[in-house]
Parts: structure tokens; C-alpha cells; sequence
């Protein structure tokens, strides 16, 4: 007799299991916000309902704060607090056309609703909700489309020596794709196409086809809608009779005409041979003498313009060490107003998962699952108290990578979970799953990114109080804290919140222990242990 297990064993454990993990993360966590898990769909000129719903299922009607944005927190689309709408905090496209859908408040759930919709309203939404010391957030996407109809396929009658089939259909948005295939899958290439847009901003087409081979009897016309990923398709067969029976005197007739065209060029090459070799050369030599003309004048304007380039350049240098406090471009220019700070990573400093390599340069985590009820935190073995220092942070990002990187405060506190705000004596920016952010005292900040950063500077203008973050791999700028409230000691802070994810400080702002004695007094302290 084998060996079994009891289905309501197994299923009472795995229960009490997860039973066990959701009591564990409400009590740390407080609530989670969901969003659809597929975008919401709407025609132009029709409403959208944004919906967002609270776990573990909780009255949402006296929560602090509902704000559904665009990209930042500032760009507010609805923000509902103190329950009364906040109207002078919404963007002015959105004024007049959201309103509040309350009707399941007691059961968690909220929604905005978005009349009049717009190809401009399309994109990413995202609903914020706070409730005393918790904050949550949830990612929705609406798409501006609409599914039109099936399309209606007529024979209209001959023309131009074949068969003229017609196909319309209304009610799409955006335009729609339109395709004709034979039988055997292979595309037809369209005669005329017309499109209409009417008032709603819904479009209508009309194509046509003409098959002027006899063999292929079925077509089909196609409609597909491209952000949908949808079609609408109608097919129809052409009966034999409607195609043009060939006549015998048309052939001979072409059989002639071709004859005489022979002819007739016969006897211009014959007569006019000559005349057309002697101007054939002529123009070979009029155009060798202006591709020459030509290459020299391209040569003498790209001169000039590396020259005004290069005064362009000089220039822009100039006004930029003029007021380079000021700008927020050219990084490998801003590193001359400002010293390398080398230093290593304090093991004492790290959190119990971090692993430090041996040169101290490098820190990556041991168990690569997310975790909340910790900062897995590890700081640099120098801190900074004046003067401006600045140093390059290389990231190595897996699947799934969470990090944080910037200065704290000497002596502030590493444990439990909450975000590392300026408030809290953190100036630091990261990569989240649905983002980058800067963590500001508001919550946190999205930085708008052209390249992943393979590198992040960090520029640390202590007297000015001035703390700056670039993308050291397309030399763009992420985010700076201006007039930061700090003061003593700033130490570098580095946090690998989950994935597979790895932070290598560059090696020129790294030192070896016998040298970090020796430059330990140019303007920072030891890093405070853990």
C-alpha cells in the first residue's frame, strides 16, 4: 500500500500558512491599494472610471488623503482630503470633467470617473491613498480607443480591367489598419482609401480593391485596431462571371502596337547614337566638375562649423564656471568645481544580509527576496563636514533590483521600515518596481529618466548646502536637494532593498586602509558603526 497525505491536511497548512504571512504584513504594513490588472479602455468623447480598491477590504471615507496623479505627485488629476475635493491642486485639463464615485466607500473601494475623454488623457494614472502614518500607491493605465464596426464588403461592379470590391466600416479610434488578403493569407494592395473624422474624433474608412486575377475568387478585408491589438474581419467571394472575358482582336492589337514602339526606337538608336554619346560625355564632365566644386564647399562649411563649435563650446564653458552653482547640465564639467571623496565601505556599518568584498568596494545581499521590516543599509567609512566632494556609485541591476543610494546623517537611525526622507536625515534617490524616485519630506519625487543609469554621481556641496544626483552614463541630471536642512556630519549610504542588485563604489573614489588615515583629515570623519 503506498503512502499518502490527506488533502485537508495539506490544505489546513497551507491556510494557516498564509493566514500566518497576511496577519504579519497588516500589522507592519497597515493596508495595500490594487488597481485593475488591465488597462481601462474608453472612446474619445465618452467617460472613464479609475477604480482602486484597499487590502484587507476597509471603509475608505475618513482616510486623510485620495489623489490620483499622472507621472509626479504634483501632477494631480482628483485629490480628495479632509472629505471635500481639493480643486486648486488639480491639473486645469482635468477641471470640470472628474468627479468622485463613492457609492462603495464602506467596502474599500474608490473611483475617479473622467467625462469627456481625450487622446491627451491616455497613459499611466496612479491612485494614492493615506491613512495617518500609512501611504500606498497602485498603477493603472488608461487606453483612448474604440472597437468600430464589422466591416461591410460589396461588390461595386468592372473597372480597370478587373473587379472593384468596396469595403467601409465606422466607428474607430485611432485610425484603423486596413488590409486585403486572398485566400491564401497573402496581402492585396489597395486602389483608394478615404477617411473621415467625425465630431466625436471617431474615424470611418472606405477602401477598395480591384482584382483583375480571375483565380483569386474570396478576399477578405480586414480592420485592426493598433493600440487594442483587435480586428474585425469580413470576407467575400467574387463569382467568375463578373470578371472581363478576354477579346482576340485586343491582343492582336497590343501585338502591333508593341511592333511598331520597336521600330520606331530602332531607328532613333540608329540615327541618334552618336549625338547621345558625345552628350553623355559632356554631362559626365559637367558633373565631375561640380561634385569637386561641391566636396570642396562641404569641406570649407564643415571647417567653419567645427570652428563655431568649438568657440561655442569655450564659451559655454565659460558661462558655465560663471554660474555653475546654477546649472544643472554638464556633469563632467560640474567635477572640476568639486574634490574626488575616497573612501570604502564600513563592514561595522552593514546589515547582517549585505556581503562586502574584500577591497571594500563592492556590496551585494545574500538573500535577493523583498523584505519590509528592515534597511538594509550599509554606510561609507568617511564623512563629510565642509567644503564639496563629489563620487560615482556603479549598479549592476537583476531582475526585480530595489536600491537606494545617497548621504545621511552621522548617528541616524537604520532600523524598521519607512522611507529615508530628508525630515528623517536621509537625501537619497532610488529604483523602485514602478520607478525612479527622489525621497523627499512629501513622500517621494519621479525622476524622469532617457537611459538606465549604469552609474549615479553623487555631488555633495556642503557649505551651499547642496546635495546633487546625474546619471553619470548619458551625463544627465536626476534631482537635486537645494537649501538641504542638515547639519554635522554626512556619511555615504547605500541600501539594497531586494533583486538581484549590486552598488561598486568607483575606484577612484576608493582608497586603501593605510591611505584613508592619512586623508581622513581634509574634511570628514570615520563612518558610525551600525
Amino acid at each position: 500500500m503506498g503512502i499518502y497525505c490527506k488533502p485537508s491536511v495539506l490544505f489546513q497548512d497551507s491556510y494557516l500558512l498564509v493566514l500566518t504571512q497576511l496577519l504579519c504584513w497588516v500589522t507592519t504594513k497597515g493596508f495595500w491599494v490594487f488597481g485593475p490588472s488591465d488597462p481601462v479602455v474608453a472612446a474619445p468623447g465618452r467617460e472613464a472610471i479609475l477604480p482602486c480598491s484597499v487590502f484587507p477590504a476597509m471603509s475608505v471615507e475618513n482616510m486623510e488623503e485620495l489623489r490620483w496623479f499622472r507621472n509626479r505627485f504634483s501632477q494631480a488629476v482628483f485629490v480628495y482630503r479632509d472629505q471635500e475635493e481639493q480643486k486648486e491642486e488639480q491639473m486645469i485639463e482635468y477641471s470640470w470633467r472628474t468627479s468622485l464615485v463613492k457609492d462603495q466607500f464602506h467596502e474599500g473601494k474608490a473611483a475617479v470617473r473622467i467625462q469627456n475623454v481625450q487622446e491627451s488623457d491616455s497613459g499611466i494614472y496612479v491612485c494614492h491613498f493615506k491613512h495617518g502614518h500609512f501611504r500606498e500607491e497602485a498603477i493603472l493605465e488608461l487606453k483612448v480607443a474604440a472597437m468600430g464596426s464589422v466591416p461591410e464588403v460589396y461588390i461595386k461592379g468592372p473597372e480597370d480591367g478587373g473587379v472593384c470590391v468596396v469595403c467601409m466600416t465606422s466607428g474607430w479610434y485611432p485610425e484603423p489598419q486596413v488590409h486585403w488578403r486572398d485566400s491564401r493569407g497573402e496581402d492585396l494592395p489597395a486602389s483608394s482609401e478615404t477617411l473621415h473624422e467625425d465630431a466625436e474624433g471617431l474615424f470611418s474608412t472606405e477602401n477598395s480593391l480591384v482584382v483583375r486575377d480571375s483565380s483569386v475568387r474570396n478576399v477578405t478585408c480586414s480592420t485592426f485596431n493598433p493600440i487594442l491589438g483587435q480586428e474585425k474581419a469580413m470576407a467575400i467571394v467574387i463569382p467568375e462571371p463578373f470578371f472581363p472575358q478576354a477579346s482576340p482582336w485586343k491582343t492582336a492589337f497590343v501585338v502591333i502596337l508593341t511592333m511598331m514602339g520597336l521600330l520606331v526606337l530602332g531607328t532613333i538608336s540608329l540615327f541618334g547614337w552618336e549625338r547621345f554619346v558625345r552628350l553623355k560625355l559632356q554631362k559626365e564632365q559637367i558633373h565631375i566638375h561640380c561634385e569637386k566644386d561641391k566636396a570642396q564647399t562641404e569641406k570649407e562649411d564643415a571647417l567653419r562649423t567645427a570652428s563655431a563649435l568649438r568657440e561655442e563650446l569655450d564659451w559655454r564653458k565659460v558661462a558655465y564656471n560663471h554660474a555653475w552653482r546654477k546649472a544643472q547640465l554638464y556633469a563632467d564639467w560640474r567635477k572640476e568645481h568639486f574634490q574626488t571623496w575616497t573612501f570604502t565601505l564600513d563592514p561595522a556599518s552593514a546589515h547582517p544580509t549585505l556581503v562586502i568584498s574584500q577591497d571594500r568596494m563592492r556590496v551585494t545581499r545574500k538573500d535577493t527576496t523583498v523584505c519590509l521590516d528592515d534597511l538594509f543599509s550599509v554606510l561609507g567609512t568617511k564623512g563629510i563636514s565642509s567644503g564639496r566632494y563629489y563620487w560615482e556609485v556603479k549598479l549592476a541591476n537583476g531582475e526585480g533590483s530595489k536600491w537606494i543610494l545617497g548621504v545621511c546623517r552621522e548617528g541616524v537611525e537604520r532600523k524598521g521600515f519607512y522611507f529615508e526622507s530628508p525630515e528623517k536625515g536621509f537625501w537619497t534617490v532610488g529604483q523602485s518596481s514602478s520607478g525612479y524616485w527622489a525621497y523627499v519630506d512629501s513622500g517621494r519625487d519621479s525622476l524622469s529618466i532617457r537611459q538606465a543609469p549604469q552609474s549615479v554621481g553623487v555631488f555633495v556641496d556642503y557649505d551651499e548646502r547642496n546635495i546633487s544626483f546625474y546619471n553619470m552614463s548619458d551625463k544627465s541630471h536626476l534631482f537635486s536637494f537645494h537649501e538641504a536642512s542638515f547639519s554635522g556630519t554626512l556619511l555615504p549610504y547605500f541600501q539594497l532593498k531586494s533583486g538581484n542588485v549590486s552598488m561598486t563604489v568607483s575606484s577612484m573614489a576608493c582608497v586603501s586602509e593605510g591611505q584613508e588615515g592619512e586623508e581622513g583629515e581634509r574634511g570628514g570623519t570615520r563612518g558610525g558603526q551600525r
